[in-house]
């Protein structure tokens, strides 16, 4: 090598390579037109549901009652200590009764993209009498729920209606001009040149 040749490594050339076409390369599956075109639809399908290997554990929402811990509570002798000792706390109260306790659980399973699915809804209704005694235990589940519409209708506002056209031009006239209102003109007031 002379000094002015630079000092770089060349690959010697091989005349004989060429790309090796994709039927005659011996590492690559051969896999028969039906067998590609079902592993070409399963793989469409696949991102419909999660493949088997994703699992997501049940979770449960809500205060899950457990029907032994329930069968130790008894109607007439157990007091609203006894019931929040054994199962805690309500998940709620009726609304204009404190003597009705719920206990609301839910058991659900995620699905992909972000939904739900219920597995299981229970509600246990405690009622108690005025001195704390418990008087009856009662068990709900989803088949006992009622289906709720929702009313499409608008409330109602006080005055009257307006078409478009009057809500748009509805305040053209109602403003003054700047030039009349009290003070324009002055410096440093709206309308006059600014103030020194």
């Amino acid at each position: 090598m002379t000094p002015d040749t630079p000092n770089v490594a060349v690959a010697p050339v091989n005349a004989a390579w060429r790309p090796v076409p994709q039927e005659d390369d011996p590492t690559l599956p051969r896999l028969p037109a039906r067998r590609l075109a079902a592993l070409l639809v399963a793989t469409a399908l696949a991102g419909c549901s999660p493949p088997g290997f994703i699992s997501f554990p049940p979770q449960v929402r809500g205060n899950q009652v457990d029907d032994r811990v329930l069968a130790q509570l008894v109607p007439g002798t157990s007091t609203r200590a006894d019931v929040t000792a054994a199962l805690g706390s309500p998940t709620m109260h009726a609304t204009f009764d404190d003597n009705t306790w719920l206990y609301i659980s839910e058991v659900t399973k995620p699905l992909i993209g972000g939904t739900n699915a219920v597995l299981d809804q229970k509600v246990v209704v405690l009622t108690f009498d005025q001195q704390g005694i418990l008087r009856g235990v009662a068990g709900k589940t989803q088949k006992d729920s009622v289906p709720v519409s929702v009313a499409s209708a608008t409330t109602p506002s006080p005055g009257r209606e307006m078409s478009f056209w009057q809500q748009l031009l509805g305040n053209v006239g109602k403003f003054t001009p700047a030039q009349a209102m009290p003070g324009a003109g002055a410096p440093g007031g709206p309308g006059g040149p600014p103030g020194p």
